[in-house]
């Protein structure tokens, strides 16, 4: 969260996180995506690896699929989304 912190200026241009939200509360977790899409409105790329569906809650989902050597971005609504999700 430091890092997320920074004045704007001194934010890197790539940010990534490993499962950000282990040990936080499910409030910080909320403070922690909604300092994540402050972070990308400054121009910062921000990746995360989570397992948490508590922080993925927290954004809009858009899936990427690869077929015959095209990658296609979607965003599904809720119920396609949850089939996707049961076939992964």
């Amino acid at each position: 969260m430091t890092l997320l912190l920074q004045p704007a200026e001194r934010l890197p241009s790539l940010i990534t996180l490993d499962e950000p939200e282990l040990g936080l509360h499910h409030y910080g977790i909320r403070l922690l995506a909604s300092m994540t899409r402050t972070a990308a409105a400054e121009g910062v790329q921000v990746i995360l690896a989570t397992q948490s569906v508590t922080l993925v809650n927290q954004y809009e989902v858009l899936v990427v699929e690869r077929a015959e050597g095209v990658s296609t971005i979607r965003q599904l609504d809720e119920a396609a989304l949850a089939g996707w999700l049961e076939d992964y």
